[in-house]
């Protein structure tokens, strides 16, 4: 009998791939389906732990219920809340995070949180069951599922930090930060990090404080001397980040990102940005004048949807592609602004936070 690792054996089970692919009913995705089985089937192949199955098999399970639970939801804009599991419920940033949830789901948006107590148990609390979601994972200290999402369908348990954190962005239009300890610290960079590296976003982070408070100030001074000082990451990624104690600066830092801009993906070399209305020629030849600097070649230009893009939802929109250059998000945040501050007036009718 041929082994996994057999050529004849490897043909044949991509021939029962196909096979089984093709007898799948109204089967959207059959390239990204036929991926993933052809790699499960290189994995087996290989000699690899019993472990690594454990923790292959978990990780897709996570994921699993993850893309279900998000699915019906796919097109409402989300926030995600991080802070710390210990704040109390009488403390000031309880409080505002509390109000700053529930201002969100008044703007329309739904709330992420880590399903657990302190800052999480407020976002849930402010956003309530029906416009929130819980992240959910288990800790031997300090992660009980909070009241106000315990036992919703949309509380999801994981079983990794890996595939937990990958949702929590992957899901979210924008980051809201109150202080926390070791983990939102982690929080915090690892956002910034997948922002500076264009893996993230772009999307509004808003780091809050209490009231004269100035825990995210003292962070900020730490980056700008340290980081920014010695010249390890450049003068504009200070402006991914949004630091205030006022509400209505953080709501307003969010909802104006999605004033004009819309979302944005990369089409072969060319990064579209989509729009909720078009651009005037001179607003377009303004944004060329400043920021020719992060163009590898060409100009910013006005298109609608591109070939590639025709059976997208968001075909209708108008667009701007653009050659970046992959390297300045800061810039690219700085164009971003421009463009919600150059566009035109949205009707009241088209809410920002509809996909």
């Amino acid at each position: 009998m041929a082994s996994l690792s057999s050529p004849d054996s490897s043909r044949s089970l991509q021939a029962q791939v196909k096979e089984l692919i093709n007898l799948l009913p109204t089967l959207q995705h059959k390239k990204w389906v036929e991926r993933s089985l052809a790699t499960l089937l290189d994995i087996a192949r290989e000699e690899i732990d019993r472990l690594d199955w454990k923790i292959l098999s978990a990780s897709l399970q996570d994921m699993q219920r993850a893309f279900y639970t998000f699915y019906p939801y796919r097109y409402v804009r989300k926030v995600t809340i991080f802070g710390s599991a210990r704040t109390a419920p009488d403390r000031s940033e309880y409080l505002m995070a509390l109000e700053f949830a529930r201002r969100m789901t008044q703007l329309g948006f739904m709330v992420i949180t880590g399903a657990g107590g302190g800052i999480m148990q407020a976002g849930n609390e402010g956003a309530g069951a029906t416009r929130s979601f819980g992240l959910n994972i288990q800790l031997p200290f300090e992660h009980e599922t909070n009241p106000y999402i315990q036992g919703d369908p949309k509380l999801i348990d994981f079983k990794y930090f890996f595939t937990r954190k990958l949702f929590f962005l992957k899901e979210s239009d924008a980051i809201a930060l109150f202080p926390g300890g070791f983990g939102t610290q982690d929080e915090a960079f690892e956002t910034l990090t997948l922002v500076q590296t264009g893996k993230y976003g772009p999307a509004p982070l808003v780091l809050i404080d209490s009231p004269g408070g100035d825990y995210w100030q003292d962070w900020d001074a730490y980056i700008r001397k340290h980081l920014l000082g010695r010249d390890l990451i450049s003068p504009e990624d200070t402006g991914l980040y949004t630091i205030t104690d006022d509400l209505d600066v953080a709501c307003d830092a969010i909802t104006n990102f999605y004033r004009v801009y819309h979302s944005s993906r990369y089409v072969d070399k060319q990064l579209v940005l989509r729009l909720r209305c078009e651009l005037q020629d001179a607003a377009v030849e303004q944004l060329n004048a400043e920021f020719s600097d992060i163009l590898v070649e060409g100009r910013i230009v006005k298109s609608a949807a591109l070939p590639k893009e025709l059976g997208d939802e968001t075909a209708d929109l108008p667009r701007l592609v653009l050659y970046f250059n992959r390297r300045d998000v800061g810039r690219l945040y700085q164009l971003i602004r421009q463009i919600n501050q150059l566009g035109c007036d949205v009707p009241e009718s088209a809410h920002p936070e509809q996909k």
